[in-house]
This record gives structure tokens, C-alpha cells and sequence, in this order.
């Protein structure tokens, strides 16, 4: 068959990135050629149309029609988004928008478990919550949620997300997963120079537009606007960081994420506020103030980070802990070197200690896990928004004796497909 040609097909199930997994030409004793298809949900029935048929392995269409509907669709969150419009007119950023919320994270737990299955080699108990702590809860419809937007800026100066699946810029009247003052904000930018636009809603209310034109340079952004320190706040606690750096896009997710990790260190019972401990990926210090909470004011934590002015807001942070430091390096390299010159008084307080990852969307590697489980820590704490990495990552881990009875999955990115999950591990292996 050929791109353009239209199949009748029932959807079997979710895949990882957004997808929904059909099989063509099933029959008794086959079974049948794979298609990925978005914008559908397990038991649909659709018409679709092919869009790449080039791989052996799998195909890939677009829906033409849901001939079947679930009893989980729901009209999408995003009215561009919607079937009715022609995927070259429809934004990306919100794949899970036409599921109810409960089938949304029920499809993400099944997709986590699933890595852990197959590219992790082990079944494990997987939970999911929603963001929300005590001091704040999500809307009822989960909209609304994101502080910081990324949009794109065509060579034309048009604005906007890319369509689905593609590097074209789309314009939208609308941004309902981002708060009202930053669809706001995105209504008067006008015309801009080719690149990207970020908006950015730190603890103060006040919306930064931060113009990031293409230059054709590499290098930090050395902008003003980028570099502008703005106040994020978890708790009572105060976090500098530039408004251009890292910090998490849900206005929950920082507080959920403290109080996810706080309580799972609390139940491994596995954390000793007289142990050194270490914050690998440790950004502005959000993750090293939780281990601080948990110790009080004697806390010894590492935080290591490799944006230079990252490490330098998160010395400002960690002010409270006298003992705490954070140092500027790029894990896989600063490992060693850590290693290789530890004392043995040292070397014995990291192992009564817990080290703290939370790497980007690729995962640690194998390089990181092998050097951490080297150190023998009394457990780790791994935090991931990519459930086919931490799988891979925690089945190295296991490898070194290292294992979790459970990991819990946070749905920081509803309407997406996108997760977060944590998981603690210890050198008692399940029971951790």
C-alpha cells in the first residue's frame, strides 16, 4: 500500500510518544503489520489515511474518521487541535487532549509499566497522581497549567506552536494548557525575527517575553532578557533562577516533585541527615533544599550542574545548609574525579547517603549509573520524564544490586503524553 491509501482499523493500544497502536491484515495465526496512529484511543474503530509507509516494520496514518468512539473521548481541551481541523492547521502539545482525564493517566501508567516490562526487564507496582500538594490543587479540567511557552517564529514573523508533527508554525487565537496571563501575553507579540519566543510567568505574576532570534551562533543566550533573575517560590522557600534557565513548566510541579521525593526518601528509611549526599543534574538547588528539609541544618549535599550560572543561583539557594555546596560540571565527567579523590571518611558518609538524579529527557546513560552505583550509596533517588529511559537506567541499575519495589508516575503534563516519574532504589533490592 502507499501513502494516501485509506484503511479501516481498530486501535489495540497505546504506544510510547502519543501514539495508538492498529494492526493491518491481522488474521488467525498473524499478527499483522503494526500502524501507529495519533489522536485515537484503545477500542476505537477509525478510517485512516497512510502518511509514511517506508519503514518494514510499521506504518504510520492519520485519522480520516472515528468510525467507533471510546467511551473516553471527550471533546479536545484545545479547539485547534481537534480532529476538525486539517493536521496542517493543527498545533502539537496536547496528543492526549481528546481523552478524559482519569483514561489519560490510566494510558500513562500503562506506558510506564510497559517500559519497565519490556526494556527494563521487570514488572513493577506503578502509581500515578496528579499534580498538587497541599498548598495548591490542579483545575478540575487540568488546563491552565503551564508557566513557561515555547513558541516559534516562522521566516515570515508569524508566531505560534508547530503543527502536529511537523516544523511548521501555526497561528492560534488560544493556549489552554498555559495561564491566562501568558495567552495573553501571546496575543500582543506582533511580529518577530525568525527563531523562537519563550513566555515566562515566575512567582511574581508578571509575564517575561524572551525573544530568542536565530543568529546562527552557538553558545549560551548572553540576552538581558534571557539572564533576568526572576523569584520561583516552593513552599516558603525562595528559588532564584534566570528567567531563560531551567525550572519546571507546571505551576505545581516543583512543590509535587519536593513532596513526591521527600516522602518516598521518608518511607525507604533509607535517608541519614549525618551522610553526604549528592545532586546530580541539580539545576538551581530545587532537589539538594528537599535533602536539606529532610536533614536540617547540618545537611552535607553536592549539588552539580553544568550551566555555570545555574550553579551559581543554586549556592545563593542553598544559603541555609552551611555544609551544602554546588559546584559547576558535567556529571559524566565530574563523577570520576569526585571518585577518584574521596577520602575514606568520605567515602563511608556517601555510603550511608542518597544520590539524587534527575537528568535530562535522554536519561543518565550507563556511564552515569555505572559511576553512581561505584560509589555505593544507601540508595538513589532517580526522577525521569522519560519512561523508556529510566527503564533502561534502572535495569543497569539492577545490575549493581540496585532495585524499587514501586515507582510512582506524576502527571505534570496533562493532555500530553508526556510523564514524570520517581523511583527510589536500594541495595536491598525489592524491599527498598
Amino acid at each position: 500500500m502507499d501513502v494516501g491509501d485509506q484503511l479501516d482499523l481498530r486501535i489495540d493500544d497505546v504506544a510510547h510518544g502519543g501514539v495508538f497502536v492498529a494492526r493491518h491484515g491481522a488474521g488467525e495465526g498473524e499478527r499483522g503489520r503494526v500502524v501507529f496512529v495519533p489522536d485515537t484511543l484503545p477500542g476505537e474503530e477509525v478510517r485512516a489515511r497512510l502518511v509514511d509507509t517506508s519503514k518494514k516494520a510499521f506504518w504510520r496514518a492519520e485519522v480520516v474518521e472515528v468510525t467507533r468512539a471510546s467511551p473516553d473521548r471527550r471533546p479536545h481541551v484545545w479547539r485547534q487541535a481537534d480532529l476538525a481541523t486539517p493536521p496542517a492547521n493543527r498545533p502539537g502539545g496536547a496528543d492526549f487532549g481528546h481523552i478524559a482525564l482519569d483514561a489519560q493517566r490510566a494510558l500513562k501508567r500503562r506506558v510506564v509499566e510497559d517500559a519497565l516490562r519490556r526494556i527494563g526487564g521487570a514488572e513493577r507496582e506503578v502509581t500515578i497522581v496528579s499534580a498538587g500538594t497541599s498548598a495548591g490543587t490542579e483545575s478540575p479540567d487540568a488546563t491552565r497549567w503551564r508557566t513557561r511557552v515555547s513558541l516559534h517564529v516562522d521566516d515570515r514573523g508569524a508566531v505560534g506552536p508547530y503543527a502536529v508533527r511537523s516544523h511548521r508554525v501555526v497561528t492560534v487565537t488560544e493556549l489552554p494548557l498555559a495561564t491566562p496571563e501568558i495567552e495573553e501575553a501571546m496575543s500582543s507579540l506582533g511580529r518577530l525575527q525568525k527563531g523562537r519566543v519563550d513566555l515566562v510567568q515566575p512567582a511574581d505574576g508578571r509575564v517575561r517575553v524572551i525573544p530568542r532570534p536565530e543568529h546562527g551562533r552557538r553558545g549560551p543566550d548572553q540576552s538581558p532578557e534571557t539572564r533576568e533573575v526572576v523569584t520561583e517560590r516552593v513552599g516558603g522557600r525562595a528559588f532564584r533562577v534566570d528567567a531563560g534557565g531551567f525550572w519546571q513548566v507546571h505551576r505545581l510541579a516543583a512543590a509535587t516533585l519536593t513532596e513526591t521525593v521527600t516522602q518516598a526518601l521518608r518511607r525507604s528509611g533509607a535517608f541519614d541527615p549525618d551522610a553526604l549526599h549528592l545532586d546530580l543534574y541539580g539545576g538551581v538547588g530545587l532537589f539538594a533544599a528537599a535533602l536539606g528539609d529532610l536533614g536540617g541544618a547540618r545537611t552535607r549535599t553536592i549539588s552539580v550542574e553544568s550551566d555555570a550560572r545555574a550553579t551559581a543561583h543554586a549556592t545563593e539557594n542553598l544559603a541555609a545548609w552551611p555544609a551544602t555546596r554546588a559546584e559547576t560540571g558535567r556529571v559524566d565527567r565530574w563523577l570520576p574525579r569526585f571518585a577518584q579523590g574521596l577520602s575514606r571518611s568520605d567515602a563511608d558518609a556517601l555510603a550511608r547517603g542518597t544520590i539524587l538524579l534527575d537528568p535530562p529527557r535522554a536519561g543518565a546513560g550507563r556511564e552515569v549509573v555505572d559511576a553512581v552505583a561505584g560509589l555505593a550509596p544507601a540508595a538513589v533517588v532517580y526522577v525521569a520524564c522519560d519512561p523508556v529511559a529510566l527503564a533502561r537506567d534502572l535495569r543497569t541499575f539492577r545490575d549493581h544490586g540496585y532495585d524499587t519495589a514501586r515507582v510512582e508516575a506524576i502527571d505534570l503534563f496533562p493532555h500530553s503524553h508526556h510523564v514524570e516519574a520517581v523511583a527510589v532504589l536500594t541495595a536491598e533490592g525489592t524491599r527498598g
